[in-house]
């Protein structure tokens, strides 16, 4: 958790234990609200901790806002601890790009997070929508369903609406799927902004265990990168994290 003044360091701890058991008396995930409300705490203070306790990995946000004890299964590629067999893998990429790292799998015919590394100095972006609405607008999701069949890919966008997240996000499933086709000779994917104003995401493919999934990085829209070194980057974890998740599975 991040530092506190020595007099509230022990408080903080002992606010920290009740929100964790609060998350684990609701196995299915918990709103930050109602956490707090069990533990009694104040909203604003509950959110901080469960902040703090997300970013070091006592937690876990799910894709619709809800909390759930670290290290839960995300399906099947993630049972067993393999969440913890990946993590060091984003962690170095994290470290070597200053970007917040960013793991999906395509399971159940969703696009689901499987796991975010990210640190105080490369934040994470505000999942201020949850994903699994959110495919057609990150570089993430845009980037399984590049991978994915037609008769997959025509199933899943017919099962989600293109919401219009931002003034650059694609909402028509012709112009998508044309960008999608046109993007193959390239190994990466990018969202300018359509996600979230100010956010750039840039995503290349894993595959594991018979499925496919994405690896990304975000980065503030107004901060220069090389593309060539973060494609390289991220091919390279991409690889780690396949050979990670098809032994560990």
């Amino acid at each position: 958790m991040g530092d506190r003044a020595g007099h509230t360091q022990i408080p903080s701890v002992q606010r920290a234990f009740r929100l964790m058991e609060a998350v684990a008396a609701h196995d299915g995930g918990a709103p930050a609200n109602e956490l707090a409300r069990r533990a009694e705490l104040a909203p604003d203070t509950a959110l901080e901790l469960l902040r703090d306790l997300t970013r070091d990995g006592y937690l876990r946000r799910l894709d619709d806002g809800s909390f759930v004890l670290g290290d839960m299964p995300h399906g099947d590629h993630f049972a067993h601890g393999l969440a913890g067999l990946v993590r060091p893998a984003l962690a170095s990429l994290r470290d070597d790009l200053s970007a917040a790292a960013y793991l999906t799998f395509y399971e159940d015919g969703e696009i689901r997070i499987a796991e975010i590394v990210d640190s105080p100095q490369t934040p994470r972006v505000d999942l201020w929508v949850g994903f699994q609405d959110a495919g057609h607008a990150t570089a993430l999701g845009k980037c399984v369903l590049r991978e994915l069949d037609d008769e997959a890919r025509v199933e899943y966008l017919t099962r989600h609406t293109l919401a219009d997240l931002t003034p650059r996000t694609v909402t028509h499933r012709e112009e998508l799927i044309r960008q999608l086709e046109s993007s193959r000779p390239a190994p990466a994917v990018m969202d300018r902004e359509e996600y979230d104003l100010g956010t750039v995401c840039i995503a290349v493919p894993v595959y594991g265990g018979g499925t496919v999934g994405s690896l990304g990085v975000s980065f503030r829209a107004d901060r220069m990168y090389r593309t060539s070194r973060v494609r390289q980057s991220l091919l390279a974890s991409a690889d780690r994290v396949s050979r990670d998740v098809t032994f560990g599975a």
